[in-house]
Formats: structure tokens, C-alpha cells, sequence
């Protein structure tokens, strides 16, 4: 008699199966035995390779773990992909759709990801950094491909079989959604590394994974994370590339700002609580869960509060220095018949300076009539001044303009020895 097929089940984030038959041993490396149940399990990243293992093994199988299917999609049929989307698309395709593309901000990163979608013709969850591209998501995904798209975070919470999410929900949802979608779309991927988002991508069993980012690099060198959970770099795209034909023409200047001495002081001191409590603890951030060690660490004594208040300011100090929002006063001044576009890292920030300066402010908090008529008065020069978290989605501002970023500068401290 044949022994029974293996059955392939999931679990919170993990792919569980009961036995390895020697036919598939080579497999053996990407499961751990459950002491408690004495079964094999993976994280649910492993899916893809332990199906394709059992198959090429020639092991029966049966599959439980999955709960989608094939899903029939297709762009509308007038839309005309840029050759840059196209190639990135191939490359994609070619490296069996897994892989990281890397292209300028409004160089098409949305149609690409839709693009994706319908080549994979499965469930696909986008992952979005904030609420702001979570209903952009939406909007285009639903032009694009004609269906009716999901949408969980910031309140909302309805799972379709194309699903928009924020990083922020996903982390909490991959070990009850993790099974129900084929491919992953992760919007600015360069977040994914972050300890609190990583498990997003580990706890899924989606077999297709495409990451789009402007800039993949982190200064920590974390995109080894992405490449080894999404895919490598599949394609790049630079914006001298596309500049003049599919970018506008730009010009990009550096204004540095310091500290003054109060703020360099109270930076300083903020800094100094905050990294103090992480090694007393022994916390380390390059670690999986090492964020949300510090969080919960933070919050179990009076020290952690406030070393996590320190943290708090700091970052504070950091994004929005008084010498930075001088500096913006004399770029306002100095282009004040120019329309001007303000981002900033935060809604806190945009609010600061709305109120600093009496300026329109545009977050996701904005209700969507207001939006309207702030983007209707910045295109018709009525509004000079807008400030905004983020940088508009594609589409929304198609005229010259001057766009500052304000606080994504991060402080440099030079100690120098007597």
C-alpha cells in the first residue's frame, strides 16, 4: 500500500506538514520540528519551494495550506505600458515572478504593480506605507484592471481578491491572511526590513512577490532582508533614463541645516536616555522582533517610558529642526511667485508648519471634497503654497513646481576628541 499523501497545512504564518518522506530529505533544511506536535514546520515564505520540492520529488501532496486559486485579470485593454514598465515587467516575469524593481517616484510604479497582478493571475495584496497610498492604491487598481478592490487600514477592514493593506495592518493580519493570496505587492519596499513589518513577508505563502521602490538601498544595509523575501533586483531604471521623455526635467539642491546649540543640546540628551535603555536591555534592532522588544521593554518600568519619550523627541528634534523650518521660511520668501510643494515625514510636521505659517495642509485626514478643491487651487495658482506627508500620487500635480523636503535629513553628531 502507498502511504498516504503529505498534507500541507497552515498555521499563523506557517506552512505544517506531519512527515518528510526520504524522497524529498533535500527539503528537510527549510523545516523545523514543532516540539509541542511533533510535526515539520516552515515559515510560510517556504511554501513555493517545499511545493515545488515534493513535486520534482515526485511526492504526493495534498494541499491545504492554500486558499485561493486561479483568478482571471487583465488591464484595460487602451492602456499602453511605457517601455520601462514593460522591460521591468519582462525581467520580472523572467526571474519567475519574485523580484524587487527599482524606478524613479512617478515613473509608473502603480500601473507596474497592476500590471504584475494580472500577469499572475492570482489574489494579490498590496502592501502600502500609509493611508494616503492605500486609497490611491485603490482608485488606480480599480481603473486599471475593472474590479472591485479590497481595502484594510485606517478603519477600514474589507478583504477582496485584490486587497490593498498598510504595512501597519498586514503585520498584525499576515498569520490569518497569509494563505488567502497568491501575490504580494509591496509598495516602497524599502520598509519592509523594519523588525515590525519583516514577519508581512515571512508569514506568507504567496508564491509571487514583486517590490517596488525608488530607492532599495538603506543605509543598513537591510535590503538583504527584501532580496532573500521578495526576490533579488530584478531591474533598475534610473530618472536620468527617463527624464525629458517620461519625467519632467528637474533639478535637485541640497539645503544643510544645523542644529543650533539648544535643540544640539536637547538632541543630544534625548538620544543618549534613549540608546542607554536599549543596551542596558540588550535590545538589538537588526534583529527580527527587535522593535517591538523595545516597545514592549519600554512600557513594563518608569524608565522605559521615558527612555521611550527620549526616543520620541529626538526624532522629533530631528525631522523638524528649528534652523530647518527657518530654512523653509527663506525658500518660501525667495520663491514666493513660485507654486511650492511642502513634504514632510509626518502628519505632526505638516501641521506644525500649516499652523507656523498659515498654509494649507493635505493629509490623509483631509476628506476628500476639501482635497479636491486644495489640489484644484494649488493647479490653479489660487493656492501657492501646499503642505503635504507625502509626495502626491502620480497624476495629481502634472505642472511645474517646486518641491522642498522638509525633515528627512537625519542629525550627524561630530564629536571631536581634545
Amino acid at each position: 500500500m502507498s502511504p498516504p499523501p503529505v498534507l500541507l497545512t497552515f498555521d499563523h504564518g506557517t506552512v505544517v506538514i506531519p512527515r518528510l518522506p526520504a524522497e524529498a530529505d533535500a527539503l528537510r533544511g527549510l523545516l523545523t520540528e514543532d516540539p509541542r506536535t511533533g510535526r515539520l514546520r516552515a515559515p510560510g515564505r517556504a511554501y513555493r519551494a517545499l511545493v515545488l520540492g515534493l513535486r520534482a520529488a515526485g511526492v504526493p501532496y495534498r494541499d491545504e495550506a492554500r486558499r485561493f486559486a486561479p483568478l482571471d485579470l487583465a488591464v484595460r485593454g487602451d492602456l499602453e505600458p511605457f517601455p520601462h514598465q514593460q522591460e521591468a515587467l519582462s525581467a520580472w516575469r523572467d526571474a519567475g515572478r519574485l523580484g524587487v524593481v527599482e524606478m524613479p517616484t512617478g515613473a509608473g510604479k502603480t500601473v507596474l504593480g497592476a500590471l504584475a497582478l494580472a500577469d499572475a493571475g492570482r489574489p494579490g495584496l498590496v502592501v502600502v506605507p500609509t493611508i494616503e497610498l492605500l486609497h490611491q492604491w485603490r482608485r488606480t487598481l480599480e481603473d486599471l484592471l475593472g474590479v472591485e478592490v479590497g481595502v484594510i487600514g485606517g478603519g477600514e477592514k474589507e478583504r477582496r481578491d485584490i486587497t490593498v493593506i498598510t504595512y501597519d495592518s498586514a503585520a498584525l493580519q499576515v498569520e490569518f491572511l497569509g494563505h488567502r493570496f497568491g501575490c504580494l505587492v509591496f509598495d516602497e519596499v524599502h520598509h519592509l526590513p523594519s523588525p515590525a513589518y519583516r514577519f508581512i513577508a515571512e508569514g506568507s505563502i504567496a508564491p509571487f512577490r514583486i517590490g517596488l521602490s525608488a530607492t532599495v538601498t538603506r543605509p543598513d544595509g537591510a535590503e538583504k532582508a527584501i532580496f532573500q523575501s521578495v526576490g533579488p533586483l530584478v531591474h533598475q531604471v534610473g530618472i536620468e533614463a527617463l527624464e525629458g521623455d517620461y519625467l519632467a526635467p528637474y533639478e535637485v539642491v541640497t539645503v544643510p541645516v544645523a542644529l543650533d546649540p539648544e535643540e544640539a543640546h536637547a538632541y543630544d540628551e534625548a538620544r543618549e536616555e534613549y540608546l542607554s535603555f536599549v543596551r542596558s536591555q540588550g535590545i538589538r534592532f537588526s534583529r527580527p522582533g527587535g522593535w517591538a522588544d523595545f516597545i514592549m521593554r519600554a512600557h513594563q518600568s518608569d524608565a522605559g517610558r521615558s527612555a521611550f519619550r527620549a526616543y520620541r523627541r529626538q526624532r522629533r528634534i530631528a525631522l523638524a529642526s528649528r534652523a530647518k523650518v527657518e530654512a523653509l521660511w527663506t525658500i518660501l520668501k525667495r520663491h514666493r511667485e513660485d507654486r511650492v510643494l511642502v513634504f514632510t515625514e509626518d502628519n505632526e510636521t505638516v501641521y506644525r508648519l500649516s499652523r507656523t505659517f498659515l498654509l494649507p495642509a493635505l493629509t490623509h485626514q483631509t476628506r476628500p471634497a476639501e482635497r479636491k478643491a486644495l489640489l484644484e487651487g494649488f493647479a490653479d495658482g489660487s493656492l501657492r503654497v501646499l503642505v503635504t506627508a507625502k509626495v502626491l500620487n502620480e497624476g495629481e500635480v502634472l505642472f511645474p513646481c517646486l518641491v522642498v523636503g522638509v525633515g528627512f535629513l537625519r542629525v550627524q553628531r561630530h564629536r571631536h576628541r581634545d
